[in-house]
Formats: C-alpha cells, structure tokens, sequence
C-alpha cells in the first residue's frame, strides 16, 4: 500500500502529482522571526488544511509533497496538516539543487575537498524505509533536478544517489526538469545508464514544452510526463498547456501524463501578493475549476482525464 503522511493508505483516488504544502527557508525564521510572512506552525497548518480541504471539496483526494531538502521540509508541519484534513499526502525524498551541493553534501563524497563517502543515497534510503528525521513519516517518492545548467557535478551527484536508492527501494522517482533546453533527455540518459527503468520515473515540468516531438521522445522511451505547472502562466500560458495535454491525449498518451501545479500553501520564499498579482490562477483549485473543463471542451474524455488522475498515479506507486 501507498505510505503517506498519515501511513499506508489502501488507495490514493485522483491525485495531483507534484505540489507542495510549506516551502520554507530555516535560517531566515531562526535569525529573523519577525518577518512580514511569519511562521506560526499551528496557524499555517490550519490555513494549508482549509486549503485542501477546499481541493477535496472538488473531488481530488492526494496530493504528492514534492518538498524535498534544498526547499525548505519540515515533515511536523505536514503532519500536523495531515491531522487536520482528510487529503492523503505524500512525502517525497532528495535533494533539491540546480547546480552545487549543500555545503553539508558539498564538503563531503567523491571529488569534494575533504573527500570520503556519498552519504545522500544513505539518507535517501532511510527517509524511504525508516523515516523522515524522526516523524515515522516514510518518503515514498524520490526528487532530483537540473535546469538551465544541464546536468552539473552537483547535480549529477544527486541523480547517482537517487538511482541508487531506487534501486535499494523501488521507490519510484520524479524530477525538475528544463523543458526549453529539452532536459528531460539528458536525465532520461544518466538515470537508464545507471540501471533506472525509466518506465519508473516521471520527468517533472515536461508540461512547460510545447515540443510534440521532445515529449514524444521521453514517452517513447518510457517515462511519464508530468504537467504539473497548470498555472505558471509566465513560462508557459494556460492555452498552451491544454493545448499540449489535449494534443498528447489524441496522439494516445493519456497513459503517460500526470498533473499537477507544483502550488505551495504557504511560501515564504516569494512575496505573496505578487505572485497573486502575476499569477492569478496558481492555486490548488485550478486544475480542478479550469483545466479539466477546458480539456473536456477540447475532447479529452472522462476515461483519459481518470487514467491522468487516478491510473498512472497508482501504477507509478505501484
């Protein structure tokens, strides 16, 4: 059964596959508490529970926390959510970097100043097996990155370390990609060298694309795509993305794409009220109250927008 914040659930039903509940940044609110945004964790989990409570409402009943080290987790937050509403979410674990290594990682392992062992395939596997810290909450998914850098040192190391612990687990593994410089291909390259079924691996942000033939490619070689920025509409507008679901659902690729926002509850990395301004409608409700009624519109069918929601969902947690 699929473990989730709460424990082991007999089913996830229709599940957003890359959101976020709390991004947070540790240094700020130990050094400056008094900070416009704030941290009360009582009070933002009641606000972030209202908030999938509001995306139950509208029949959606799991949401992956794609939060991983490098975006600010802190499990007990999320439990207490969890506590409070009946959405299913799901942790996930790995490390978060465009580029270099925490300094933690970064002074550590092959090809660093000081040398010695790679311990973040070790921390991966506990968060999946034991538990995050000391919540009990298991991780059961694994994140890892690149972006307009391609794949850096930094980011190589990371993507070693989650194929390993991947393939210790069989916990299936999503990443954030750079659809503009078609990167999902360089990760799809370095994850099947290193023994990953790519059938195993969703490629995060693919949605941004436009490119049939790019997301095409990564389908053909067996990853799901995930069209998980509905929202976003500064690097990708809301015609685009229905247009390229719309037109991978008639090419017959239901089966292979996931949604989602890639939303946060409450961030304190962005100034609110600006990405309110310049994002009007990245929210948790959006896909629910917009994009399924557009994709509707444009022919997609009940059964393909199922297999997107709830099919590959349970077949990637297997």
């Amino acid at each position: 059964m699929p473990e989730t914040v709460r424990g082991p659930v007999a089913g996830l039903g229709a599940t957003l596959m890359h959101e976020h509940v709390f991004g947070l940044s540790p240094e700020i609110l130990w050094n400056w508490p008094d900070i416009p945004e704030g941290w009360d964790l009582e009070r933002r989990a009641r606000e972030a529970a209202g908030k999938l409570d509001a995306l139950k409402a509208e029949g959606v009943d799991t949401i992956v926390d794609l939060t991983v080290v490098g975006l600010g987790r802190y499990v007990p937050a999320v439990q207490r959510v969890a506590e409070l509403t009946e959405v299913n979410i799901v942790a996930a674990t790995g490390l978060y970097t465009y580029d270099a290594l925490p300094s933690y990682f970064g002074n550590r392992g092959p090809g660093s100043l000081f040398g010695g062992p790679d311990r973040l395939a070790e921390f991966f596997v506990r968060d999946l097996t034991e538990g995050i810290g000391r919540t009990g909450v298991k991780a059961a998914m694994l994140k890892c990155a690149s972006d307009h850098l391609g794949m850096t040192k930094g980011c190589e190391r990371v993507f070693r370390a989650v194929a390993e612990a991947h393939l210790e687990t069989g916990a299936p593994i999503t990443t954030h990609s750079h659809s503009a410089s078609k990167g999902g291909l360089e990760q799809q390259d370095l994850l099947e060298s290193l023994g990953v079924d790519l059938g195993r691996v969703v490629i995060g942000h693919a949605g941004d694309s436009t490119d049939v033939a790019y997301l095409e490619e990564l389908v053909a070689r067996g990853s799901y795509l995930g069209m998980d920025r509905f929202g976003i509409e500064t690097i990708s507008p809301f015609e685009d993305r229905v247009a390229i679901v719309a037109e991978m659902c008639a090419r017959g690729h239901a089966g292979r794409m996931v949604l989602g926002h890639d939303s946060y509850c409450f961030n304190d990395r962005f100034d609110a009220g600006v990405v309110r301004h310049r994002h009007p409608r990245y929210h948790l409700l959006h896909v629910s109250r917009d994009v399924l009624p557009e994709l509707r519109r444009r022919g997609v069918t009940d059964d393909q927008i199922d297999q997107m929601l709830v099919g590959n969902p349970r077949r990637i947690f297997g």
